[in-house]
């Protein structure tokens, strides 16, 4: 009797330790290599090709140019400031503009 309660519950407990399974290992997201300073070939670029994105925000030019948060913030103020691109939403989180020339909604 009291080799079967000892054997009992240290099978039971264990067995549901040892047969738990995992299902999903995750996604791993790769580690990109976005730029972290402005050269002159980068701000030509952003200068030519930005302000003709219908919608410009600081996830776009991170995506589209391969720069970083802090270089994409920088460049929309920039852009704000030269009056290439008009504010559409200011909020706290997100910022969203578009283009000046070609009106704007569309």
């Amino acid at each position: 009797m009291a080799k079967a309660k000892g054997a009992a519950p240290t099978s039971s407990s264990g067995g549901k330790a040892a047969k738990k399974k995992k299902w999903s290992k995750g996604k791993v997201k790769d580690k990109a290599q976005h730029a972290v300073t402005l050269d002159k070939a980068l701000f030509d670029r952003i200068m030519k090709e930005v302000p003709t994105f219908r919608f410009i925000s600081q996830s776009i030019l991170i995506e589209r140019l391969k720069i970083n948060g802090s270089l994409s913030r920088i460049a929309i103020r920039h852009l704000e400031k030269e009056g290439l691109i008009k504010r559409i939403v200011h909020h706290s989180g997100q910022l969203i503009y578009t283009r000046s020339s070609g009106g704007g909604t569309d």
